[in-house]
């Protein structure tokens, strides 16, 4: 029988709940992959929850909430009730108040609602912005390069500066160190890398001992060196999505000029952002001036030996380069045979002397004899992004600043520096974020569309739900108002929180008007239903709001791994929920009166239902 009793109030909650959740399934792109998997998990949650609550819980509650009535238990409610009940009078008579108060000044609470829009308007524009937070991984890379065309010798003599000045750092466990390869710059004699490892996070719970701190310090002492370009970087959160992360970006030569003009171009930009404050370093593995050979085939030589020119530069590229020959298979594993000069017979230019091809007549003729070597500068590699000749630049932010505001600090320098002709693009993470950001106002925009089609179908009208609908942005206030008290960025996590914080006001909201709207049919004045509601429902409000804010408050004091995305999920949806409920209780029942009188202006009177 206890199930007859379910108003439409807990159907109305749970079909807004789903009109949030639901449109953030449909996102594509790396960042909609987090709106996606938060959506489908906690529509799937609140449709449990529902049927929990219509099936299970009605069976439960007739059995847990049987009358008991015992001597012990009759004295003990007597002993207390005189003081709670002096109490709750107290707080409900200062409720009633207020609320009485906006009830005789609702042009009050529209000038509020506008504030709490241009409030927040000015919040969603100041706080800064990343894709997802930085988390603290433990682990720092720093890559080192020197000059180009050293050797390894000369690689790991740096490195060996390198581990010097940063060995004894406190928060160091373990690091190692590798030469002739790196993270940023690939396989190459003047690249190196250490990979250092930090301490666990209970023993780095002082001031300096977080990641950005270490790495700054890591850079502070390095940045004296010359000779080598050296970089503390971390792993990007989202594996796959770039070397590092921080920003990325690739500067285009839209006009295919020489490459010499596309390293002078880049080379004034990373100038340019290392100027600026919300840059702590930008540079480029890419480099110009490697010493190499330009290798010229004399054709007429090869026609006069018989020796044809492709035959001359697949026996260089087979001594020097080595080639693939067969597979041999030894102790039950397979190895490719490759075919090339052991390394002494070819490390300099007489090499050539001893290396030969076949000519016609069936005689050797050494390949020097048509081979022409001249020493040149150039470049290691050659990168094409959409199309266009490339060379890609990696930064980091300062310190207290996020990635959100080095990228606009990348836009205002590019576009001031970049001369016609040239161009950039976003890439890695970087270029995820650029593109996220769009992404976001879709998603409140769809939410906000949804709930107020199901609240119209459900109250069969356009006004009411509006009622539910502008008490939003005070939680969204509050959200953004409660990030920039702790420091947060606008994220991804930071987003998901609001986004669920929608769905919490309104479906909190519900509980009133939906009472008021029960009081309004059975005959009460629009403002007796309004007051008469804020009273009944002020308790579960309540109970409902502090549940969901203690609930959330070990996210927002979380640590280890993970916790900066914790921290910006619980600081956004709290702060949300503490100034929306506050607001809600003394706002919605305005509200309610102002668009039941528009609707009853509109539509009619709603026919009186007769109390039971």
């Amino acid at each position: 029988a206890a199930v007859h009793e379910v108003t439409t109030a807990l159907i109305t909650s749970t079909l807004v709940f789903m009109a949030v959740f639901i449109p953030v399934c449909f996102m594509g792109g790396t960042s909609g992959i987090f709106y996606t998997q938060f959506g489908l998990t906690m529509a799937v949650a609140v449709l449990i929850s529902l049927i929990n609550a219509l099936t299970l819980s009605p069976a439960l509650c007739e059995r847990l909430l049987k009358k008991r009535n015992t001597q012990e238990a009759h004295n003990a409610h007597e002993a207390h009730e005189p003081h709670e009940a002096h109490e709750a009078h107290k707080f409900l008579s200062a409720y009633e108040r207020i609320v009485s108060f906006f009830l005789q000044r609702k042009w009050l609470v529209f000038l509020l609602v506008a504030a709490a829009l241009v409030t927040f308007a000015y919040l969603l524009r100041t706080t800064k912005t990343a894709l997802v937070p930085d988390e603290d991984m433990g682990v720092i890379y720093v890559t080192v390069q020197t000059q180009p065309g050293s050797t390894k010798a000369e690689t790991h003599a740096m490195m060996d500066r390198v581990e010097q000045l940063i060995v004894d750092l406190p928060q160091i466990k373990a690091y190692s160190k590798s030469v002739g390869v790196s993270r940023m710059a690939g396989q190459s004699s003047n690249n190196g890398m250490f990979l250092l490892r930090l301490k666990n996070w209970d023993q780095r719970r002082g001031k300096g001992d977080d990641l950005k701190s270490v790495m700054a310090e890591v850079n502070r002492r390095v940045r004296d060196i010359s000779g080598a370009k050296i970089m503390a970087f971390t792993q990007p959160m989202i594996s796959g999505y770039g070397a590092t992360n921080g920003f990325e970006l690739q500067v285009q030569d839209h006009q295919d000029r020489s490459i010499d003009s596309l390293m002078a171009v880049t080379n004034r930009l990373i100038a340019a952002l290392q100027s600026r404050p919300e840059i702590s370093r930008a540079q480029t593995s890419f480099n110009n001036r490697y010493p190499q050979y330009r290798l010229t085939v004399d054709a007429a030589r090869c026609k006069l030996a018989g020796v044809s020119p492709s035959d001359v530069l697949s026996c260089l590229s087979g001594y020097i380069g080595g080639s693939y020959s067969s597979n041999m298979n030894k102790f039950s594993k397979l190895y490719r045979v490759m075919v090339q000069a052991e390394v002494d017979k070819r490390m300099d230019v007489q090499a050539l002397d001893n290396m030969f091809v076949r000519a016609s007549d069936g005689s050797m003729a050494p390949l020097s004899a048509f081979i022409t070597l001249t020493p040149v500068l150039g470049t290691a590699n050659l990168t094409r992004f959409n199309l266009f000749p490339a060379i890609q630049v990696s930064g980091m932010p300062e310190q207290g600043y996020s990635s959100g505001q080095a990228l606009q600090a990348v836009r205002e320098e590019a576009a001031r520096t970049l001369p016609q002709g040239y161009g950039y693009e976003f890439a890695g993470m970087s270029r995820e974020e650029a593109s996220a950001g769009q992404n976001t106002i879709y998603v409140f925009a769809a939410c906000i569309i949804f709930i107020y089609l199901i609240l119209c179908a459900l109250y069969e009208s356009l006004f009411i739900p509006l009622a539910i609908l502008f008490s939003v942005p005070f939680g969204l206030l509050g959200s953004f108002l409660f990030a920039q008290w702790f420091g947060l960025e606008n994220n991804i996590y930071m987003q998901t929180g609001v986004i669920m914080l929608i769905g919490l006001l309104s479906k909190t909201a519900i509980l009133l008007t939906e009472y008021a709207s029960e009081r309004r049919r059975a005959g009460m004045t629009i403002p007796q239903a309004a007051l008469s509601a804020a009273q009944v429902r002020l308790r579960p409000i309540l109970m409902t709001s502090l549940t969901m804010i203690f609930g959330l408050l070990p996210m927002m004091f979380a640590s280890g791994a993970g916790a900066n995305g914790n921290i910006s999920l619980g600081v956004g949806t709290v702060g949300g929920m503490f100034i929306g409920t506050i607001a809600l209780l003394l706002f919605v029942p305005s509200l309610f009166v102002v668009f039941q009188t528009i609707e009853e202006r509109v539509g009619g009177k709603p026919r009186e239902i007769p109390p039971p």
